[in-house]
């Protein structure tokens, strides 16, 4: 089991993606959350190929929160059916993973 994550989302206003990265560092359940974007997006949806302009929002957390985070991250998205991904980090240094574990209590 991996000791640290980064969730990812994507959000269609920058006012949404600070607002859902300000959230999820507020309740704890992530030592921070980045704001990305202008992201150019092609996708499908209800069958049709659309495109558009998103902003996405990168936490990291720890393991013991990244159920909840996410939970979070549904909760609190403007989509109906959010992307919520994670991945594992590998490797860091122990300074980093240690404040995040920490930022995360």
């Amino acid at each position: 089991m991996a000791d640290f994550w980064i969730v990812i989302t994507t959000v269609d206003t920058q006012v949404a993606a600070r607002k859902l990265s300000r959230s999820a560092v507020h309740a704890g359940l992530a030592a921070s959350g980045q704001v990305t974007g202008l992201i150019e997006t092609a996708y499908r949806h209800l069958g049709e190929v659309s495109e558009g302009i998103e902003y996405q929002v990168t936490f990291r957390t720890a393991d013991d929160r990244r159920e909840a985070l996410e939970k979070h991250v549904v909760d609190h998205h403007p989509y109906d059916s959010p992307e919520v991904i994670a991945f594992t980090i590998d490797a860091g240094r122990a300074e980093y993973l240690d404040w995040i574990t920490r930022s995360t209590r």
